[in-house]
C-alpha cells in the first residue's frame, strides 16, 4: 500500500482506496486496475495522488504495455462472450450458406451465453476497438441483438419474445452473406447499381431463414423488413407502420444507432448523443415514435457522476439530467456547470466511465 503522485502511477497498479472527483463523486472505486484509459481520466481531473497496491513483482514494465494489452488484461466474461458471438457469426457468414444449414442451435446457445451478461452492456458507452470493413457487419449484428433484447423488455413484450427479438437483431443482415464481398467492404460511396445490389440482402435474408426451425416468423420478417419505414418510404416493399413487425421496428432503431456509433477503420464514430437526436427526428415519420422515445429515455438514464467527454475534448461529469431534454444534461467541468440544453454548440462525444 502506498500513496503516490499520479505522475508515478504505473500501468497494472491497483487502486485500493476510492478516488473522488472535485464534486465528491466516486471517479474510480477501489480495486480498479490502472490502464492507459484510467491514467487519462486521472490526469484530466487533476487528481494529485492515489492509494495503490503496487504490483511490481508481476507487472510488465509500462513501456512494453500497449493500450490493447491493458484492456485485454481486464477482459470481462461479457466481453469474452461478445467476442465469441462475433466470431461465430463471422464463421456462419463465411460458410457457403444455404437455407438448410444455418446452425441455429449453436447460434442460440452462444446468444444465450452472451445475454447472461446483458446487465454489463451499456448501449451508449460500449464500443469495440476500431472495426475493419470485413468485421463491421458481425459487430453491428451482435450489438443489435443486445439492443433488440432490451427494447423488447423496455416496451413490455412478453418474456417469450425477448430471445426472439435478440435473434432478429443478430440475424437481420444474414442476407449479406450472399452479397458481393467487394460491395460489402467498399470504404467509399456505393454506385447506384451497387446500392440496388446491396438492397437485395433483405429478400435474400428472408429466403435463407424461411425454412429454419427454432425461430419465429417475426425473426424471419426482420431480415426482410428492417429497412422499411413507418411512412412507407423504406424498402423493399414500401410497407407502412401497421404492416411492419415490432421486431423489425426494434432492429431498425438498433441498426441505425450501432452503424453510426461504431468506430470504423475508415471513419470516425458519430457521438451517440448526436445519433439519439437523429433518431428522435426520424421518429417523426420514419421510425416508431413510441419505441424511439423509450430507447432514448432508457439509454440516457445515468446516475449523476457519470464521466463524459464533450465535443471540445473537455472532460466533466453529469450533475443533472433534464428528462425533457434527455440527450442534453448538465455537465460540470472544473467546477463550471455547462447546461447542454442551452449550449447547443456542444454535445457529449463519449461516455468515459459509468459511476455506479
Amino acid at each position: 500500500m502506498a500513496t503516490v503522485p499520479v505522475t508515478q502511477v504505473k500501468l497494472g497498479d491497483k487502486i485500493i482506496q476510492d478516488v473522488l472527483t472535485p464534486l465528491g463523486s466516486v471517479l474510480f472505486y477501489k480495486g480498479k486496475v490502472i490502464t492507459p484509459r484510467e491514467l487519462e481520466i486521472l490526469q484530466a481531473f487533476l487528481v494529485p495522488t492515489v492509494v495503490i497496491e503496487s504490483l511490481m513483482d508481476n507487472r510488465v514494465e509500462e513501456e512494453t504495455i500497449t493500450p490493447e494489452q491493458g484492456k485485454a488484461a481486464e477482459k470481462s466474461p461479457f466481453l469474452e462472450q461478445y467476442e465469441r458471438t462475433v466470431q461465430l457469426l463471422k464463421n456462419v457468414f463465411y460458410q457457403s450458406i444455404s437455407i438448410t444449414n444455418i446452425p441455429i442451435l449453436d447460434i442460440r446457445k452462444q446468444l444465450e451465453a452472451l445475454l447472461e451478461h446483458i446487465d454489463e452492456y451499456n448501449i451508449l458507452a460500449f464500443s469495440p476497438a476500431p472495426v475493419n470493413n470485413e468485421d463491421y457487419l458481425y459487430h453491428k449484428s451482435a450489438m443489435s441483438a443486445m439492443s433488440c433484447y432490451m427494447l423488447a423488455q423496455w416496451n413490455g413484450l412478453p418474456r417469450k419474445d425477448w430471445m426472439q427479438a435478440a435473434l432478429a437483431g443478430l440475424l437481420h443482415d444474414i442476407g449479406n452473406a450472399k452479397i458481393d464481398k467487394n460491395i460489402l467492404s467498399k470504404p467509399t460511396k456505393l454506385t447506384n447499381e451497387e446500392v440496388e445490389e446491396m438492397k437485395k440482402h433483405t429478400y435474400l435474408g428472408y429466403q435463407m431463414l424461411l425454412k429454419v426451425t427454432g425461430i419465429t416468423e417475426g425473426v424471419k420478417l426482420s431480415a426482410l423488413q428492417h429497412h422499411e419505414r413507418v411512412d412507407g418510404s423504406g424498402y423493399p416493399l414500401g410497407l407502412k407502420a401497421d404492416k411492419i413487425h415490432p421486431y423489425s421496428k426494434f432492429v431498425a432503431i438498433s441498426d441505425i444507432f450501432n452503424a453510426m456509433t461504431m468506430k470504423r477503420a475508415y471513419r470516425q464514430a458519430v457521438s451517440p448523443y448526436l445519433v439519439l437526436e437523429q433518431l428522435q427526428k426520424d421518429s417523426f415519420g420514419k421510425l416508431e415514435p413510441a419505441y424511439v422515445g423509450t430507447f432514448i429515455e432508457k439509454v440516457t438514464r445515468f446516475h449523476n457522476g457519470t464521466l463524459v467527454r464533450l465535443s471540445d475534448d473537455r472532460i466533466g461529469e453529469i450533475v443533472f439530467s433534464d428528462r425533457n431534454h434527455p440527450t442534453r444534461p448538465w455537465v460540470s467541468v472544473d467546477g463550471t456547470i455547462i447546461n447542454l440544453t442551452n449550449e447547443r454548440n456542444l454535445y457529449i462525444e463519449e461516455i468515459m466511465e459509468r459511476i455506479e
